[in-house]
């Protein structure tokens, strides 16, 4: 009985061993590291760096007789000389031309955005950029090109962060806007201006002039700007960023078309001056993309020189 219970034990003994060697022989397995925690320290500066579209969501206008007058078509009879009552465009000075409206074209343009963050939830933003665009008459205004212009549009905006979906940050801004306009020129071309059918000239046999804006200008515009985006941040220095704003932007335009009627009434009257008065739509929503920036962090803490 004693040998059977040494040898179970030696048995259980030399078993163990066996399953320590074998064990001892199979590779490790690691747990995976933990992910990363994204560390936002407070940087103050920010600077981004940005293409963007700026689309003009109405780019209509509102067109008003400036009060062209002839004394031609005052000896016939039209009240006050007016070419608009004549050619049946308008009811005269300061009244609207039915059908006369305007688009404009969409630009792509790079931007600049700086911004201070007053904590790590409240900034203050500038935002700043020059946009191209063409402005060309609809309706009445078919086929005309009524000016080129540069739109320089700064915005200042207050701005709420949301921190707290780690490296993605959205946000939401409001502001206003100060859109001024230079390098504003004249389209210059020539194009097929047809009088209302009824009208004095239509019955002199004047049925329509070839016309050309040769001047043109556009007065600022104050508005208000609502904003709505997003930065995806790497590091606390670095990240990309989504943008879309929203601006008010309704300047008035003045311009002024030349006009050549054909046959005799045009021997008359040639050449004939028309100016207008336009209450511009624009009103374009901004989409943008690029780089944000991150810095200044460390901008007043004492550090130890070496000696």
């Amino acid at each position: 009985m004693r040998n059977i219970v040494r040898g179970a034990v030696a048995a259980i003994a030399l078993g163990t061993a066996a399953v320590s060697a074998h064990a001892a022989d199979l590779p490790s397995i690691k747990a995976p590291p933990p992910a990363p925690v994204f560390v936002d320290t407070y940087q103050p500066f920010q600077i981004r760096l940005k293409v963007g579209s700026l689309i003009p969501l109405d780019g209509t206008a509102k067109i008003y007789d400036a009060g062209a007058v002839h004394p031609t078509l005052a000896a016939l009879g039209v009240p006050g000389g007016s070419v608009g009552v004549a050619t049946g465009l308008s009811a005269g000075y300061g009244s609207l031309v039915p059908g006369a409206s305007t688009s404009i074209s969409t630009s792509v343009i790079p931007m600049l955005d700086v911004a201070y963050y007053l904590t790590k939830n409240w900034a203050i933003e500038a935002i700043c950029c020059v946009s191209p665009h063409h402005i060309q008459g609809t309706g009445v205004l078919a086929g005309s090109s009524l000016a080129h212009t540069w739109a320089f549009p700064p915005s200042v905006m207050l701005q709420y962060h949301f921190t707290n979906f780690g490296a993605f940050q959205p946000y939401l801004g409001v502001g206003v806007n100060f859109t001024t306009f230079w390098g504003t020129r004249a389209g210059n071309n020539n194009w097929a201006l047809n009088f209302a059918p009824g009208s004095t000239a239509t019955t002199l046999g004047a049925f329509g002039a070839t016309a050309s804006f040769y001047s043109a200008s556009i007065t600022p515009s104050w508005g208000v700007v609502g904003q709505a985006g997003a930065d995806y941040m790497f590091n606390e220095h670095w990240g990309v960023n989504v943008d879309v704003k929203y601006i008010m932007v309704e300047p008035n335009a003045h311009a002024n078309i030349v006009a050549f009627i054909p046959g005799p009434v045009g021997a008359a009257l040639n050449p004939v001056f028309v100016p207008v008065n336009a209450a511009v739509k624009i009103n374009p929503l901004v989409v943008s993309a690029g780089l944000t920036y991150r810095f200044g962090g460390d901008w007043g803490v004492p550090k130890l020189l070496p000696f």
